[in-house]
């Protein structure tokens, strides 16, 4: 039995998807599967996926029907997950070799059902850069309504503590969705300062659109959290700040 389930969607990764993987076999942790879920690439990445499933029976790739989003990919990935503990990597994001070993550690000293740390940054083209992301130490359900401080890349939770939780389905901001949803199940999220990833700035990512984000956000608000349009636009309001405190 696996202690930790690595949920991966991919979707035409395959100028980035190996060097993915290849952090996850680096780890000094080695209980995990990795579970990497295709959502019909129109590239080869595929073929790239299955040779690493050859070498590495931990590795599991399984391929949607058809093209349904990162949501719907970490769910099935999630369904599938033998795991306890419930780790998340995009395809084109990276692990520090210590990552897994430091983290569960932190989490069975903590006794915590959500933990994520500091990361770092790099390019598109994969040039590491001078900006560490540090979170807050500690995160309740009402701190993280102002601003998603959870980078996806460093999220594990425990399902011994709260079960199998699934991210929503809604087109953005569904690993958002997924903390606030875990953060109605236990008191607190706890933080690691040390970077344990690396997180890729894509050009063409949502992420990198400030303002598609706040309304990403507020669609969160009211439609997923069912907050009225007053309280949904006040933590719209404190999204903004936040932001414009970090600049």
């Amino acid at each position: 039995m696996y202690t930790v389930s690595i949920i991966t969607p991919s979707y035409n990764s395959k100028e980035v998807i190996s060097r993915t993987i290849d952090s996850v076999l680096s780890q000094t942790y080695q209980n995990w599967e990795m579970i990497i879920v295709d959502d019909v690439s129109k590239d080869n990445s595929n073929e790239i996926i299955k040779e690493y499933t050859e070498k590495d029976n931990r590795i599991k790739l399984i391929n949607l029907d058809k093209n349904s989003g990162p949501a719907v990919a970490r769910n099935k990935a999630i369904a599938e997950a033998k795991g306890r503990y419930i780790a998340f990597l995009d395809a084109d994001d990276l692990w520090k070799p210590k990552k897994l070993e430091k983290q569960i550690s932190f989490m069975t000293e903590k006794d915590c059902a959500l933990s994520y740390s500091s990361y770092e940054t790099m390019t598109e083209e994969g040039k590491l850069l001078d900006k560490v992301i540090m979170p807050p130490s500690k995160l309740s359900y009402k701190d993280l309504l102002k601003t998603n401080y959870i980078g996806c890349l460093t999220a594990i939770y425990d399902t011994q503590k709260v079960g199998k939780v699934y991210m929503p389905l809604i087109k953005k901001r569904q690993d958002y969705g997924l903390w606030l949803k875990i953060l109605k199940k236990t008191d607190y999220a706890y933080c690691i300062e040390e970077p344990l990833a690396t997180y890729r700035l894509m050009s063409n990512s949502v992420s990198s659109n400030k303002f598609k984000l706040l309304k990403y956000n507020y669609l969160l608000f009211r439609e997923y959290e069912g907050f009225s349009s007053i309280k949904a636009f006040y933590y719209l309001c404190w999204n903004i700040l936040i932001k414009l405190l970090k600049r």
